[in-house]
């Protein structure tokens, strides 16, 4: 018999919890265990305590041939280095950007010519116009 250490999901909907037993890997994955090892509730902040193992039996299971899957040796390592990592700080504050500097202004001698070019655009724009629409009038 093929004796795997894996986990047995128990809990609801979106509030897992976990029994790690040890199950025949023929067996369903919430189907009869041979023996029940611990528990893992990934909803507890505390990393530390998300895990209860019992690891004798586990050092047991594992000398007689039983293979852990790959979530719960992950946790066995965790468990026996008591390294649960460590939350990584935040990023440094960095200073508000200062807004863009405004552009000079042209000098004023630029800015009369500029209104003054403007002006004479307009005011063709105005004769073509008025051209137009005598023109049409006169065809309708």
């Amino acid at each position: 018999m093929a004796v795997r250490i894996r986990m047995k999901k128990l809990g609801r909907k979106h509030r897992p919890f976990f029994r790690i037993c040890a199950m025949d890997s023929r067996k369903p994955r919430d189907g009869r265990a041979i023996e029940e090892l611990g528990h893992y509730d990934p909803m507890v902040r505390d990393k530390s305590q998300r895990v209860t193992l019992n690891l004798e039996r586990i050092e047991y299971w594992l000398s007689v041939g039983a293979t852990p899957s790959d979530k719960v040796a992950v946790l066995i390592k965790k468990v026996k280095a008591n390294n649960w990592g460590e939350a990584s700080a935040p990023p440094p504050l960095t200073p508000p950007k200062a807004p863009p500097e405004p552009e000079p202004e042209a000098p004023a001698e630029d800015a009369e010519a500029t209104t003054e070019e403007a002006a004479e655009a307009t005011a063709e724009t105005e004769e073509k116009l008025a051209e137009d629409a005598a023109t049409d009038g006169g065809e309708s």
